[in-house]
């Protein structure tokens, strides 16, 4: 199955599938081809983000490729057409393929045969719910005649020469509630010289506004500074005019917040003010864990995986899980339930140029040591590289997140939405210690867990966070507790 639609028998398209659970929308990474590209079925033609990951998309048929809808960095509704591919190059004549150059606006459209109302098919694995969203009509030469001389006459002063200049050639771009027509980027020059683009005389194909447009009106506007500073009004203090020319760009950026930043921002805020948040801290001794580790870097059974202090730890915590189930559990608000879970789907926070993504180990709770070594493994390499699947971070049951790897001692981690539980470790530090009724200098940390308090009490999570803690300082009790 696959998001496609037939234009004729020659040219297909594609539309951007539902690559997650029920996302509605996806912005448009990066194209991995151009115009006159040839592809073939199963090719990755795209990167897309969700609010989840980031995927790759690849092409289900074979062909050349004769348009690009959006270009990078566009959000585009799920069921929208982004790609149009000539499945039979060569057959007969058919409009000139746009230039190999990266696309820079959604280009005009091919007339479509009418669709069969249905379900989309999608990706093979993926699902889509039903869609309604519909593509606002192109609109084609939207410059009167009359406002196309204007704009002309005017380039050509401002060019200093007697006839006017070529205006630039660019694409067509759909009308937005009237608004001046320009491309994102003049948009973002307009906004960051101050120009109002009302203001500004397009010179573009179809009335469609410049950067040479913005420039020209902020050059004819440069001059009223001046003017104003030639009045015999006396001349104000230096410092009194220096905000008045400061640009707003060079003291602020602002970031859209789109993609995982928006959906961590929303899970957040959701987590915070939905499941009553507890938190609890112990300071341990983790020396004997740290020799373990340096022990098992040596065990040829654990040869060709990572180990780390972060897999004791997590074995940890599964074995604290065993011992005390109550704490694997979920709120259910609509049928008022606590469901608790008889699997440990062990959630690890991962930083990545995205954002903060959770994906988790499935089943870890039946893993062994060298298993979940490999598991830890392939979970960071692949959050790192950004391949990281909406289904590998759905289903979590609790989490760990080790800030430790920032130099920080501890936090009060929030819940992972859906969560019961997440463990927060900190950095392991040489610290001086009582040990055997000695101050000796010792490997120290620091544990946080903070937990859903409907679903565990202070004694419950006072027990897991104990029995962690008690492992990691004798680690012997993984064998004699699992």
């Amino acid at each position: 199955m696959t998001t496609m639609t037939e234009t004729s028998a020659r040219f297909r398209e594609f539309k951007m599938p539902d690559v997650g659970e029920g996302l509605t929308e996806a912005e448009i990474l990066k194209w991995f081809v151009q115009p006159g590209d040839t592809v073939t079925d199963g090719q990755v033609v795209c990167e897309v983000e969700t609010a989840k990951a980031a995927v790759e998309l690849p092409i289900p048929f074979d062909g050349v490729v004769h348009e690009l809808r959006f270009p990078e960095g566009t959000t585009v509704d799920v069921g929208q057409v982004i790609i149009a591919i000539d499945v039979a190059p060569g057959s007969g004549d058919a409009p000139a393929p746009a230039a190999a150059a990266p696309v820079q606006e959604p280009a005009a459209e091919p007339e479509v045969e009418a669709e069969p109302k249905g379900r989309t098919p999608v990706l093979v694995g993926y699902g889509v719910a039903e869609s309604s969203t519909k593509r606002r009509p192109r609109k084609g030469a939207a410059a009167a005649p009359e406002a196309a001389a204007v704009a002309a006459a005017v380039q050509a002063e401002l060019n200093g020469h007697g006839a006017p200049a070529a205006p630039t050639p660019a694409p067509a771009v759909p009308v937005q509630g009237g608004r001046p027509l320009a491309k994102p980027p003049v948009r973002k020059l307009a906004k960051d010289l101050g120009i109002d683009l009302a203001t500004v005389v397009p010179t573009g194909k179809d009335g469609i506004i410049t950067r040479e447009d913005v420039h020209a009106a902020a050059a004819s506007a440069a001059p009223e500074a001046p003017a104003a500073a030639a009045s015999p009004v006396a001349p104000a203090p230096a410092v009194a005019e220096a905000p008045a020319v400061a640009s707003d760009s060079a003291r602020e950026t602002r970031i859209p917040v789109k993609g995982v930043r928006k959906a961590i921002a929303q899970a957040m805020v959701g987590s915070a003010f939905t499941a009553p948040h507890v938190t609890e801290f112990v300071t341990v001794d983790v020396t004997r864990t740290m020799k373990l580790v340096a022990e098992l870097k040596e065990d040829r059974d654990m040869a060709g995986v990572r180990v780390n202090p972060l897999l004791v730890i997590a074995k940890a915590l599964l074995v604290a899980i065993k011992r005390n189930p109550e704490v694997n559990a979920a709120w259910d608000e609509a049928n008022q339930e606590i469901v608790q879970k008889h699997y440990v789907n062990l959630g690890i926070a991962a930083a990545t140029p995205r954002g903060l993504i959770v994906p988790n180990i499935k089943d870890a709770h039946d893993k062994t040591l060298p298993q979940l070594a490999e598991a830890l493994g392939e979970l960071v390499t692949t959050a790192r590289d950004g391949k990281t699947s909406p289904a590998a971070m759905a289903g979590g049951t609790v989490t760990i997140t080790n800030v430790g790897v920032f130099g920080v001692d501890t936090g009060t981690p929030i819940l992972n939405p859906g969560e019961s539980a997440i463990l927060a470790v900190g950095a392991i530090k040489l610290q001086p210690w009582v040990h055997k009724g000695k101050v000796k200098p010792r490997q120290v940390t620091t544990l946080a867990l903070s937990f859903d308090h409907r679903l565990v009490d202070g004694e419950l999570g006072s027990k897991v966070l104990a029995d962690v803690a008690a492992i990691l300082e004798q680690p012997k009790r993984l064998i004699t507790w699992a």
